[in-house]
């Protein structure tokens, strides 16, 4: 009797945890099926989440697309994209992802003029793009912070493609700028015109010396005298002048930020108390007025719409007069 009442003991003692176990078991079950109960339909989780948040931020990331609210699902975002001029349907996101991507400042809400959400990229999640667009892991930081493209440019070995930064010069930024008639801001004729302006503003010497100078006697960005100027230097001021001379003060001065300093239309409004948004119509009049004094045209005209010399007329010297 001893000897079986200490064996029952001891399979009530050892059945005891697994009972335990099961409890705890089972616990951990319904806890996880309560929070998959919570869960909504559409809403993904975890790491899923962030694959979809990941896959609608390269989305937003593309040209001409757009995110708003389903209007008959609100647990759904629409993607569009514009095609030839129409809106075409390019996929469907759990709004969950929208959220997780607000949520991490790489997106935003805006009210549309219909009364839709529309979901839209932030500065953040631009940078955050380019960062993970980058070619390179050593140079991921400094595509964060700047927007690249390649380029061909013309060295002595030959065409050599080369990757240039995209936000040097405002006027890359105007020409990539898209109006509401998806064309370009400025045109090419008043790109070149603009660009040849700063490329005479840079020969000329005009700008201050920004980096450390080495020398005995420091002096600004163009010669300390006359006499130490280049004869690229004069020809680059004499073109100056007479650029500045048929633009006009106003303009001149405009041009001069925007192509010399580098500043950008944010800035010019500032400086000049501008109401916003008004600069880039003043810019786009004065790129066409450069453009139209460098006899830039944005398109090839036939000699009956050119604007060169109408007739010749021969000069007779007759015992040295004229």
């Amino acid at each position: 009797m001893n000897i079986k009442d200490g064996d029952a003991g001891r399979e009530s003692i050892a059945a005891a945890p697994i009972s335990a176990a099961k409890g705890g078991s089972s616990k951990r079950r319904a806890k996880r099926g309560g929070r998959a109960k919570g869960r909504g339909p559409g809403q993904p989780v975890g790491d899923s989440l962030m694959r979809d948040a990941g896959r609608l931020l390269a989305t937003l990331g593309q040209a001409e697309t757009s995110a708003f609210v389903d209007p008959t699902d609100p647990a759904s975002l629409l993607i569009h994209r514009r095609r030839s001029g129409i809106s075409v349907g390019a996929g469907r996101f759990a709004l969950a992802a929208a959220e997780a991507l607000v949520r991490g400042d790489l997106a935003c809400w805006s009210a549309a003029a219909s009364g839709r959400r529309d979901l839209q990229l932030t500065d953040a999640g631009e940078a955050h793009l380019r960062r993970g667009l980058a070619p390179e892991a050593a140079m991921a930081f400094f595509h964060q912070h700047r927007a690249t493209e390649m380029a061909t440019v013309e060295t002595d070995g030959g065409p050599t493609r080369v990757r240039v930064d995209a936000e040097e010069s405002p006027l890359d930024w105007l020409r990539r700028r898209k109006d509401r008639k998806g064309e370009p801001m400025i045109d090419e004729a008043s790109y070149q015109a603009g660009e040849r302006l700063r490329t005479d503003i840079m020969l000329a010497g005009l700008l201050p010396g920004v980096t450390a100078r080495w020398d005995g006697m420091p002096s600004g960005g163009g010669p300390a005298s006359p006499g130490e100027a280049t004869d690229r230097m004069v020809a680059a001021r004499q073109r100056l002048r007479h650029a500045f001379d048929a633009m006009g003060g106003d303009f001149s001065d405009l041009l001069l930020d925007l192509c010399g300093f580098l500043k950008g239309l944010e800035q010019i409004e500032r400086e000049r108390q501008w109401p916003p948004r008004s600069a880039k119509v003043v810019v786009r009049l004065a790129l066409a007025r450069l453009a139209e004094h460098y006899g830039i045209e944005p398109a090839a005209r036939g000699p009956g719409a050119s604007r060169g010399i109408r007739a010749w007329q021969a000069v007779v010297i007759e015992g040295g007069r004229v």
